[in-house]
C-alpha cells in the first residue's frame, strides 16, 4: 500500500498530469496555444486527452500517494466539467472562447 504522505509524491507525476491538463484546455479552446498564438477548438482531441488521464487514473489505482490521487481526481473533474460545458455550447467559436478564457468554468488543478 502506498504511503499517503506528501513527501512520497513524485513531482514528475504532477508535471505529467499538468501537461495533459494544459493540453486539454488548449484543445477545448479555453486558452491560447502559446506556440501558434491562436485559440483552436478541437473537441475530439480534448476528449482523447481527458480519456488518457482517465486511463492513467484507472491503471494507477493503489499506486499513488493520497496527494497524487486527489490531484489526478480533481484535474479530471475540472476537465470533464469544462468539456461538458463546451459540448453544451456548440455555437461557441474559437474567437469567442479566447475572450472567455477566464470564465467561471475554467480553473487550475489543485496544487499539493
Amino acid at each position: 500500500m502506498p504511503d499517503s504522505t506528501h513527501g512520497n509524491s513524485d513531482p514528475m507525476f504532477f508535471q505529467l498530469v499538468s501537461s495533459f491538463y494544459s493540453a486539454a484546455l488548449m484543445q477545448m479552446g479555453k486558452v491560447m496555444n502559446p506556440v501558434t498564438g491562436k485559440v483552436d477548438r478541437q473537441m475530439e482531441l480534448a476528449k482523447n486527452t481527458i480519456d488518457l488521464l482517465g486511463m492513467l487514473q484507472t491503471k494507477t489505482i493503489g499506486n499513488l500517494s493520497e496527494t497524487e490521487r486527489q490531484y489526478l481526481s480533481h484535474t479530471l473533474y475540472e476537465l470533464r466539467m469544462n468539456y461538458v460545458d463546451e459540448t453544451e455550447h456548440p455555437s461557441t467559436t474559437a474567437e469567442s472562447s479566447s475572450t472567455q478564457s477566464t470564465g467561471s468554468t475554467e480553473s487550475t488543478p489543485f496544487t499539493p
